[in-house]
C-alpha cells in the first residue's frame, strides 16, 4: 500500500513540476561553445560549433540564452546542409519552443521533424511530453475558469442574500 500512496504522491509532484527528461545545460558550457565558434578555422568546423552552441543555448535555463537559441537556429535553418542537419535543427527549435513555454509550436515543429523521420524516438518522446503539458496546461485553466466562476456566483448570491 506504500508503494501505491508514494506512486501517487510522486505522480501529482510531476504534474506540478512537469517533470520532463530534458537536460539542462549551464552558461560554462555555453561559453565553452562560444569559444570554439571563436577560434574555429574552417566553414565545416564552425558549422559544427555552430550546432553545439544552438544545442547548448536552447537547453539552458535562462530565457535570453533559450532565445539566442532560437534565433540561431531560425537564421540557419535555410542553409542545412543535409535532410540530417534540417532535421536536427528543427528538433533543437522544438525544444527551445518547449523552454519557452511555447507548446504549440514545439509540437507543430516536432510534427515537421516526425514526417521527416517517422522512428525518430527522441522527437516521439519530446512531442508526448509536449502533449502532456499542453493538456496539463489546460486542465490548469478549467480549474482557474471553474474557480473563477465559482467565487463570481458566490458573491452574487452573498449580494442577493443582503437585499
Amino acid at each position: 500500500m506504500d508503494v501505491k500512496i508514494r506512486e501517487f504522491f510522486d505522480s501529482v509532484g510531476s504534474f506540478f513540476t512537469g517533470g520532463d527528461n530534458i537536460p539542462w545545460c549551464d552558461r560554462d558550457i555555453i561559453a565553452g561553445c562560444e569559444r570554439e565558434v571563436a577560434e574555429s578555422d574552417s566553414s565545416e568546423t564552425k558549422n559544427e560549433c555552430l550546432m553545439r552552441l544552438s544545442w547548448a543555448l536552447v537547453h539552458s535555463r535562462h530565457p535570453e540564452d533559450v532565445n539566442r537559441g532560437i534565433a540561431m537556429l531560425e537564421a540557419s535553418l535555410d542553409s542545412s546542409a543535409s535532410p540530417l542537419q534540417t532535421r536536427e535543427k528543427l528538433y533543437l527549435l522544438a525544444v527551445g519552443f518547449y523552454r519557452n513555454g511555447d507548446y504549440l509550436r514545439s509540437r507543430q515543429i516536432l510534427e515537421q521533424c516526425l514526417q521527416m523521420a517517422p522512428d525518430w524516438g527522441q522527437a516521439q518522446t519530446l512531442k508526448k511530453v509536449v502533449e502532456d503539458r499542453i493538456a496539463k496546461d489546460g486542465m490548469i485553466g478549467i480549474g482557474i475558469a471553474a474557480t473563477g466562476v465559482g467565487l463570481l456566483v458566490a458573491g452574487i448570491a452573498a449580494l442577493a442574500t443582503r437585499k
